[in-house]
């Protein structure tokens, strides 16, 4: 990276020549091995970028200020306050984590301990460069500028944190998913075998957990077999999130590492305990690790357990298409989860080629008339004497909705109560056949819990172990973070930029194409609807050129907070 600047507001640009933010140069304080450590110089104020920082104007480039631009509908005042923007040369912008020394300034480091482990004693270089990123969009053209990044995940040379002081807590929150009990396992184990941690906790029953409930001491010997089993040995619940009673007891108990294993809600709840752990000036790390069984989370290439549901949906799916080839006119209905948004399915009826339909939250769909769902039941049975349809739990709603008045319910995590598709299409399949005097046999299959309670096939046990590992890295160095895979790579995200959005599929994309054609399934969209779902990508692209700007960042980004 050729430079880096510090933004600061307009607001902030006479405060800042008064105190002589001219130039600072940075403590490298997660540089490669080759290079010296410098530490801080007594007095100043650390920075978390490891480069030359010039100050500059508001105004100075234009792709910055179009970035601040188009996010700032996108970022709620208080998350403005805690992003931290960095820009190089050819559009080049570093979307990075908060660090402890944003806050604490003059914080001893000490030797990362993987120096001396035998385990890397043959790896070429034992840690990431200062400068390395990942790359948020990996497809550009020769004129493009390089886009957003974010700080690649992995050991540095330097801690700030000894192992023997270290004391680590873990909790899972939300509902199940494959490979839970799997993280926590090698979470553990990582803390012990790769940074000598003795002292780590496990919170029981989510959230509140941290201040209902006796903590849990866990070592490699007690997790040493939970990954083959599904579900997760701590326990876990939906709500229960006290942010001050939470940071209480991290206080209290003097935990100064937190891992945080939930889906975007629960990531939410850990950028709130941040908030308030960097509010008291707390020397506490978060690390946020995503779960969702939908694989909504936004930034991320897929959130682990996706692959062991999709796996496991085959399963159901094949039922099914058994089922339906067993009877005359039969037809085979699965619904699999997918809330809001439909990639099981999607991905599910890809992997099968059984399947004639698939229907999913992000493509509307109709049922009467020509060109509806009931009409192409009729002429698949016809042609095939048979067929095979997925839905996912959130397709239909507003259909649905028409039909059976329903109270707007939320469960304890604010999602909306959905109703069950399924069991609707069954009677309207039912009744339209009736109408039609036509013999036919449906059954309808519901695998939700069956998927989710699983234990990780696989490649999901590896991908959750390469995730607990990136997260305890970054923890050790002093970042707080959600960490994932982006284009391959791993990566700390920040916490809003995986809580602002829903990552859902686009039916404009030539997956979806590749799904109609292999289902051989009519769209079911309007003109209208195609046009309306451009529009949206459209307005989405545009959001995506400066989600990561702020309006507030002097603090954060100058010489940290005052």
């Amino acid at each position: 990276m050729a430079s880096s600047h510090i933004i600061l507001p307009k607001e902030e640009e006479e405060e800042g020549a008064e105190a002589g933010l001219g130039v600072a140069v940075e403590a490298d304080h997660d540089s490669p091995a080759q290079r010296p450590f410098q530490e801080h110089a007594p007095g100043k104020a650390a920075l978390p970028f490891s480069a030359t920082c010039v100050r500059i104007s508001r105004d100075s480039y234009p792709n910055l200020r179009a970035l601040r631009n188009a996010s700032a509908l996108d970022l709620h005042d208080d998350d403005a306050a805690f992003v931290k923007l960095e820009e190089g040369d050819y559009g080049y912008v570093l979307d990075d984590v908060p660090h402890l020394t944003d806050y604490l300034h003059d914080l001893p480091t000490f030797p990362n301990p993987l120096q001396d482990h035998p385990a890397y004693s043959t790896v070429k270089q034992y840690f990431v460069n200062a400068d390395d990123t990942v790359p948020e969009k990996v497809v550009v053209q020769k004129n493009s500028p390089r886009g957003v990044h974010f700080r690649r995940a992995g050991p540095r040379q330097r801690v700030y944190f000894e192992s023997e002081e270290v004391k680590a807590c873990i909790v899972t929150c939300g509902g199940l998913c494959p490979g839970l009990n799997t993280v926590i396992r090698e979470l553990v184990c990582g803390l012990s075998h790769m940074y000598n941690v003795n002292n780590v906790f496990g919170i029981q029953n989510g959230y509140k957990g941290f201040y209902s409930s006796n903590y849990l001491p866990m070592t490699p010997k007690s997790v040493n077999d939970i990954h083959k089993r599904g579900g997760t040995v701590l326990g876990t619940s939906r709500g229960g999130h006290d942010t001050k009673k939470i940071v209480d007891n991290i206080q209290d108990r003097g935990i100064n590492q937190v891992y945080i294993i939930g889906g975007d809600g629960t990531q939410k709840g850990a950028y709130e305990i941040y908030k308030e752990i960097r509010r008291r000036g707390l020397q506490v790390a978060v690390a946020g690790i995503p779960k969702t069984i939908d694989n909504d989370i936004a930034v991320i290439d897929k959130s682990f357990g996706f692959d062991t549901a999709v796996e496991e949906a085959q399963r159901a799916i094949n039922a099914a298409h058994v089922e339906a080839s067993s009877a005359e006119n039969g037809i085979g209905l699965v619904k699999l989860m997918g809330r809001y948004s439909g990639f099981i399915a999607m991905y599910a009826t890809l992997a099968s080629r059984d399947v004639d339909c698939c229907l999913i939250p992000e493509s509307p769909f109709y049922l009467e008339g020509e060109g509806g769902l009931l009409e192409y039941i009729d002429r698949r049975l016809k042609e095939n004497n048979h067929m095979v349809i997925v839905v996912a739990e959130g397709a239909g709603q507003d259909l649905i909705a028409q039909s059976i008045p329903a109270a707007d319910q939320q469960d304890a995590s604010g999602n909306k109560l959905l109703l069950d598709v399924g069991l609707w299409l069954t009677h309207k399949i039912k009744d339209y056949c009736k109408s039609k005097k036509m013999e036919m046999t449906i059954k309808y299959i519901d695998p939700t819990y069956m998927i989710r309670a699983i234990p990780s096939n696989a490649s999901d046990n590896v991908y959750c172990t390469l995730l607990a590992h990136s997260a305890i890295h970054g923890a050790m160095a002093g970042y707080s973070f959600t960490v994932g895979m982006v284009n391959g790579r791993h990566a700390y995200i920040p916490f809003h930029r995986v809580t602002s959005t829903r990552n859902k599929v686009r039916i404009t994309d030539r997956m979806w194409a590749r799904l109609l054609s292999s289902t051989n399934q009519p769209s079911f969209l309007s003109k209208e609807d195609i046009n309306a779902a451009r529009e949206a990508d459209k307005a989405a692209n545009n959001r995506k050129n400066g989600e990561n700007a702020k309006k507030q960042p002097a603090s954060v980004l100058a010489n940290g907070e005052k």
